[in-house]
């Protein structure tokens, strides 16, 4: 039987069942899916937070230039506000391909391992 990670000096023994669940984790494939879902949602999510922050910190300091009329009534500030919602639902889109391409096809074959071949 597995057992827990000691804190304190003591270890409190996992159950049958978290066992499984442990044992799982630390399998080659269960550790490729991780690297491959991290790998693409770290970066990404860095991405877009930057852009966020760009787009707040531009309003705050630079309004002049969120002002600036591009087309009639239309600035660059309300631009990049629309902008901020093309690009969630652009990367929500990406993600969507990337995850039935790269993490579904593993997550399955770990599930129906973990599973016993039955689903």
């Amino acid at each position: 039987m597995s057992s827990a990670p000691t804190t304190g000096g003591q270890s409190a023994p996992y159950s049958s069942h978290e066992s499984k669940y442990v044992e799982m984790q630390q399998t080659p494939e269960f550790q490729d899916l991780r690297r491959r879902y991290r790998g693409f949602v770290l970066p990404v999510a860095a991405g877009a937070l930057a852009w966020y922050f760009l787009y707040v910190l531009l309003a705050a300091y630079a309004p002049g230039f969120m002002g600036r009329p591009v087309l009639g009534n239309v600035n660059v500030g309300l631009l990049a506000g629309l902008l901020q919602f093309l690009t969630t639902f652009g990367i929500t889109a990406v993600y969507i391909r990337f995850a039935d391409r790269r993490l579904d096809p593993v997550s399955s074959r770990i599930r129906s391992d973990f599973e016993g071949g039955h689903r």
